[in-house]
């Protein structure tokens, strides 16, 4: 996995090619244009990886993790089996981040560390879901599927929250935000699904706003279906549900309000919003140090985004150094 100090501050960026993004070398390759393709003509034949004027993609995942070790590669191969798509490869992947932080906690048995973040409670079983795949049921998640049929979503396309963290006292939903943002509308409008009906009506229970103005005005489709199924199948297994917006420090400083206008909230079902940077504060102040540790927190310091439009290297935590 190449670090920050291994690529290029500025690339040349013409109609016609892009340069390899690596310190030291002098090839270019064609430009990319509308999709990422896997091409021996965008691919730097020294460093082995593809180009866009944007990121690079890794010829293998291997490349873009930390965590690759037999039993590592044994669950990304099953996750894969129920993901519904993986840009993981990809420098600037979401994916890969949300892999090497939370694989990080799993592997150190440390998850009730990472949910102190966002829980005041004890929680004495954890289970981690990552992009649907319960290593438990060795398949997708049961409620998850029984909740995207129970909505009208076909279980191979349906609503995939990040990460799932199941408790014996919460249900938590993580959507991991790196470079997207929350704004999202469905790609057919007047197709509702059972979004509205479903679940005896569960919809009108826990919004305060209709599916309109939530997933079409203010373009906040995915946190809808994410809360309207967790809440759901928190109520199906009688505990509570709590969605975090997990987000780098200086982006969507607002969703609290955002969102959280349209949602019914109380004791039992919350939204709330959380940074990245303030897992990499726990992870530091934490005083656990070990190999892995020192290895995640290298990451948090040298992890790349890619470049911007006018070729300028980008690091993914900008206020981690």
């Amino acid at each position: 996995m190449y670090k920050l100090t291994d690529f290029k501050e500025q690339i040349l960026i013409t109609d016609k090619s892009v340069d390899c993004p690596i310190k030291s070398c002098n090839i270019k390759v064609d430009r990319q244009r509308k999709d990422f393709k896997r091409l021996d003509n965008f691919k730097c034949p020294i460093h082995n990886i593809y180009i866009s004027p944007s990121t690079i993609e890794y010829e293998s995942d291997l490349d873009n993790l930390l965590w690759i070790d037999k039993q590592d590669q044994a669950l990304l191969y099953q996750i894969k089996t129920v993901k519904r798509e993986s840009r993981i490869s990809r420098d600037n992947s979401e994916d890969a981040v949300t892999w090497n932080v939370f694989r990080f906690f799993e592997r150190n048995k440390s998850l009730d560390d990472f949910l102190s973040l966002v829980s005041s409670d004890f929680h004495s079983s954890i289970e981690l879901i990552l992009w649907s795949y319960s290593q438990k049921e060795q398949k997708g998640w049961s409620h998850l599927d029984m909740a995207r049929l129970e909505f009208g979503e076909n279980i191979k396309r349906g609503s995939e929250p990040d990460i799932i963290i199941l408790t014996d006292k919460t249900l938590f939903f993580i959507e991991a935000k790196i470079n997207a943002s929350n704004k999202t509308t469905p790609s057919e409008p007047n197709n509702l699904k059972k979004y509205t009906v479903g679940g005896q009506k569960w919809f009108s229970k826990v919004f305060k706003s209709d599916y309109s103005t939530i997933a079409i005005t203010d373009k906040k489709y995915e946190l809808m279906r994410f809360w309207l199924i967790g809440t759901w199948i928190a109520k199906e297994l009688n505990i509570d549900f709590h969605l975090v917006n997990l987000v780098l420090n200086d982006k969507e400083l607002l969703i609290d309000k955002e969102f959280g206008k349209h949602i019914i909230c109380n004791s039992h079902n919350r939204f709330s919003r959380l940074s990245w940077e303030s897992i990499y504060n726990l992870i530091k102040d934490s005083n656990k140090s070990n190999s892995e540790a020192d290895l995640i927190i290298d990451y948090y310091k040298t992890k790349s985004a890619g470049y911007d439009s006018n070729g300028r290297l980008k690091r993914t935590f900008k206020t981690i150094k």
